[in-house]
């Protein structure tokens, strides 16, 4: 029989040991933000379907069809957060800008909006934007960091 040795060693001795760690440090460098892309993925879906959830599908198509399309799109900004970070996070303050045309689209968009479709607006809105503010300060951070 083949004596084989079954000691477990460190990697340092390694010949790719810092390339490894190389790579190690720039695939979790930008994942600050994934506490961030769950939430603006959530918020992406509540927008979607908040029109029958706050029943405003009826008497507001238009605004209807909106929150659909704009909680479709937050939905994939998350999601491209979440598997391409490096390229997407450039794109963190688009978030912020969708929370902006969130909070004034009822008016925009909407024919004589009630009160619940406002303050339905007006909350995703600003969450949306305090989510893409938190988003663009993590990125900004980790950009700095790794130099």
């Amino acid at each position: 029989m083949a004596s084989v040795s079954h000691r477990r060693g460190d990697l340092a001795g390694h010949p790719d040991a810092t390339e490894m760690r190389e790579r190690y440090d720039r695939v979790l460098g930008g994942r600050d933000v994934a506490l961030v892309d769950g939430p603006v993925f959530l918020l992406g879906l509540y927008c979607a379907v908040s029109p029958w959830v706050v029943h405003f599908s009826g008497n507001q198509a238009s605004l209807t069809t909106h929150n659909l399309i704009i909680g479709i799109a937050l939905g994939l900004m998350a999601l491209g957060f979440t598997m391409a970070p490096d390229r997407m996070y450039g794109l963190s303050w688009a978030i912020c800008a969708v929370g902006a045309w969130l909070i004034i689209s009822p008016w925009v968009v909407g024919t004589s909006p009630d009160a619940g479709v406002v303050l339905n607006q007006v909350i995703v809105g600003g969450v949306a934007f305090l989510l893409g503010l938190a988003c663009a300060a993590t990125a900004m951070r980790v950009k700095r960091a790794n130099g």
